[in-house]
C-alpha cells in the first residue's frame, strides 16, 4: 500500500486540466500511441463539443520512481461551477489534489472554491502554474497570488505546460514524494467507499469505489450498507481506459465491482460496501447534494412518461446531483420537477437525455425554491409556481440568497456593479487581489442568477470576470406569482415566480414574445399577464380572415350577406369552445427574453 498514490486535478475552466492529464497518461506509456487523442478522458461527445469535463474520471496509471513501481489512481474532474459535486465526490476518494493555475489567467474564483474544498478533506495541495510557454503568461506574479493564498515557498510551486509536455516528470515524481500513502488496513472487515456508478445495458450497473479497509474479492457476497441490499461480485477490477478485470482489489485503491444490479434505486453515491456478515460501519461520505434550479421536464408524448422516467434513473447514476419527483401539469401532462445544479447542468441533462436515450422532452421555465408563510404559521415549500398558495393566504415569502465572489481586471469595475446592482444585488467587500486583479463580493438572491447572469458577467468583462457561488439562507422578499392567460385559462407551464418590481417588464416581454410565436387562428386570441385577479400585460393576436364570399362572383348581395351571417355563427361557437396550441419555442422563449 505505501506505493499506492490517489490524487486528482482541480482548477477553474480552460486552466488545462484534461490536457495535463493527457501528458501524464502518455508520458508513463499508460495509453498505447494509437488509443491517444486530445483530452482523451472526456469520454461523451458532449464534452469534446463543448470543450468542457461533465464527469470525473478515474483512471490507474503505473510509473517507476527511484527504482520502484508506483501506483497512481488519477481522477480528473470539471471546472464548471455547476459540476462542483463531481468535484467534492472525487476529493472524497484522494490524498492529495494537483492545483494548476493558468500562467496567463491567475488565480480565478472556482481555483479559490476548489481549493478550499481540498483542504476541508485534508488533502495535501500540489500548486502547479500551467501554460507557462505560452506568450502572455506571468509566472513571478502568478506565483506571487499561489504563496499570498496557499502561504507555500515558492519553489514549492512546479512549472508546467500540459500542450508541449514540459515539466511532467517533475510532476509525476511530487505525486510520490508529496502525497501520502493512503491509509488503511487490509487485515480489517472491507469498507469501501461507492463515488460513481454508470449503466451498462449487457452488464447492468457498474460501481466505483475506493476501499479503505479490506479487500474486495471476485466471487464474493457483498452488501450496500444504506439499501441493505447483497449481491455476489460477479467481476472485480482496476480502472485503466477499459475496465481490467482482478481478482482482488486492496485497501487503498480505486476500483470497480459488476453484481449484475438492474434496478438503478438500489445504487446510492456515497454509500459503503462491506463483505455481508461483517459489522463494518458506514464511511461519513458526502453530504447531500443541494439543487439550485428547478424546470420540469416532460415528455412530448405522454405516452412515454414511463420511459423517460427509466431513463431519468440510468441517468441519476451517472449524475448524482440531479434530483427528481413526479409532477402533473394540465398543458404538459405527466412528467418530472428536476433539482439542477445550475443552468448549464440542466442544459447537459436535456442533451444527454435526446442523445444518450433518444428522448425528446419540454422542459419548463427554471425557477428556485421559496418558503411561503402562510396567515397560520405553516411554513410551505414552493418548487413551484403551481404549489404557491393563494395571494390572501399568504403572511409572507422568503426566498434564497447567495454570496457570490467575482474576480475581475480593475477595468471592468463599474460594469459589474451596474450588472449585480440591477439584479438586487448588495456589495459587501471589495479588496484588491494584487494592483490590476479585484475580489467583488455581492449578497444576491438565486432567483435574478439563474436565467442569464453568468452570459452578461462574461460579455460585460470580455471574457475576463469568474465567477463562484454559494448558498447564505433565506430572506424575506416580495415574490409574486404570475401567470399567463390564453383567452381567458391559465398555462400552468408558463407560471413564474418573480420579484413583483420586475414582473411588469417581464410579463410584457413575455406577452410580446408569444404574440410572435403563437400561429394565428379563425378567432382572437388574448395573451394577457396577470398577478391574481389584476392583469398587468396583454397583447392580441388577431383572427385570422377566412374568406367565405370568395366563390360569389356576381349575383345578388343577399347570398354574400347569407354566407357572412353563417360564418358569424360559427365564428361565436369557435370562441366558446376554441383551443390555442402552444409550440414548444414559446417554453424555450421564456429563457431567451433580455
Amino acid at each position: 500500500m505505501k506505493n499506492i498514490r490517489n490524487f486528482c486535478i482541480i482548477a477553474h475552466i480552460d486552466h488545462g486540466k484534461s490536457t495535463l492529464a493527457d501528458r501524464l497518461l502518455e508520458h508513463t506509456k499508460t495509453i498505447s500511441e494509437r488509443d491517444m487523442q486530445a483530452q482523451v478522458l472526456d469520454d461523451m461527445d458532449l464534452e469534446r463539443e463543448k470543450g468542457i469535463t461533465i464527469k470525473s474520471h478515474a483512471i490507474q496509471i503505473n510509473y517507476a520512481y527511484n527504482g520502484e513501481q508506483y501506483i497512481l489512481n488519477l481522477i480528473d474532474t470539471p471546472g464548471h461551477v455547476d459540476f462542483s459535486y463531481e468535484v467534492s465526490r472525487a476529493l472524497a476518494a484522494c490524498e492529495g489534489a494537483l492545483l494548476l493555475v493558468d500562467a496567463s489567467q491567475g488565480i480565478q474564483a472556482q481555483t479559490i472554491s476548489n481549493l478550499y474544498l481540498a483542504i476541508d478533506n485534508n488533502l495535501e495541495i500540489i500548486p502547479v502554474i500551467n501554460k507557462i510557454d505560452m506568450d502572455g503568461a506571468m509566472i513571478p506574479e502568478v506565483t506571487d497570488q499561489i504563496v499570498d493564498l496557499i502561504g507555500c515557498k515558492p519553489e514549492e510551486i512546479l512549472l508546467a505546460s500540459g500542450k508541449s509536455g514540459i515539466g511532467i516528470e517533475e510532476i509525476l515524481q511530487a505525486i510520490c514524494e508529496r502525497i501520502p500513502a493512503p491509509k488503511g488496513n487490509v487485515d480489517e472487515p472491507l469498507q469501501a467507499l461507492v463515488f460513481d456508478s454508470v449503466f451498462n445495458s449487457f452488464r447492468g450497473i457498474i460501481v466505483y469505489y475506493r476501499i479503505l479497509n479490506g479487500v474486495i474479492k471476485k466471487g464474493d457476497r457483498i452488501k450496500f450498507i444504506a439499501t441493505g441490499a447483497e449481491y455476489e461480485a460477479q467481476e472485480v477490477g482496476v480502472l485503466k481506459l477499459t475496465m481490467t478485470p482482478k481478482n482482488e482489489v486492496k485497501a487503498g485503491d480505486v476500483g470497480y465491482v459488476i453484481t449484475g444490479i438492474k434496478n438503478a434505486k438500489e445504487i446510492k453515491v456515497g454509500d459503503t460496501i462491506t463483505v455481508s456478515g461483517s459489522n463494518a460501519e458506514a464511511i461519513k461520505g458526502f453530504e447531500e447534494v443541494k439543487p439550485m434550479v428547478f424546470a420540469g421536464i416532460f415528455p412530448v408524448e405522454t405516452d412515454a412518461f414511463e420511459e423517460l422516467r427509466d431513463c431519468m434513473e440510468k441517468l441519476q447514476l451517472n449524475d448524482a446531483s440531479l434530483t427528481f419527483e413526479l409532477e402533473t401539469s394540465q398543458a404538459l401532462g405527466f412528467g418530472f420537477r428536476c433539482g439542477f445544479l445550475g443552468l448549464l447542468h440542466m442544459e447537459i441533462i436535456q442533451e444527454r437525455l435526446e442523445r444518450e436515450f433518444n428522448q425528446t422532452v419540454i422542459t419548463t421555465v427554471p425557477n428556485v425554491s421559496f418558503y411561503a408563510y402562510s396567515t397560520r404559521g405553516e411554513k410551505i415549500l414552493v418548487n413551484n409556481p403551481a404549489d404557491m398558495p393563494d395571494a390572501t393566504k399568504v403572511d409572507r415569502i422568503e426566498e434564497p440568497f447567495i454570496k457570490a465572489q467575482i474576480i475581475t481586471q480593475s477595468d471592468y469595475i463599474g460594469n459589474i456593479m451596474t450588472l449585480c446592482l440591477g439584479k438586487r444585488g448588495i456589495l459587501i467587500n471589495q479588496s484588491y487581489i494584487t494592483p490590476t486583479r479585484v475580489e467583488l463580493i455581492f449578497e444576491m438572491p438565486l432567483t435574478e442568477i439563474v436565467f442569464d447572469f453568468y452570459d452578461k458577467l462574461k460579455s460585460q468583462t470580455r471574457g475576463y470576470a469568474s465567477f463562484d457561488y454559494s448558498p447564505i439562507g433565506y430572506r424575506e422578499a416580495d415574490i409574486v406569482r404570475m401567470d399567463i392567460l390564453l383567452n381567458g385559462d391559465k398555462v400552468d407551464a408558463l407560471g413564474s415566480l418573480i420579484h413583483r418590481s420586475r414582473a411588469q417588464d417581464f410579463g410584457r416581454k413575455l406577452c410580446e414574445k408569444l404574440k410572435e410565436l403563437l400561429t394565428r387562428q379563425q378567432f382572437q386570441i388574448a395573451i394577457q399577464a396577470a398577478i391574481g385577479a389584476k392583469v398587468i400585460a396583454r397583447e392580441n393576436i388577431s383572427a385570422m380572415r377566412k374568406d367565405v364570399t370568395a366563390k360569389c362572383y356576381g349575383g345578388d348581395i343577399s347570398r354574400k350577406r347569407k354566407l357572412l351571417e353563417k360564418q358569424k355563427e360559427g365564428k361565436k361557437r369557435m370562441r366558446q369552445i376554441g383551443s390555442v396550441e402552444v409550440p414548444q419555442e414559446a417554453f424555450l422563449a421564456v429563457l431567451k427574453l433580455d
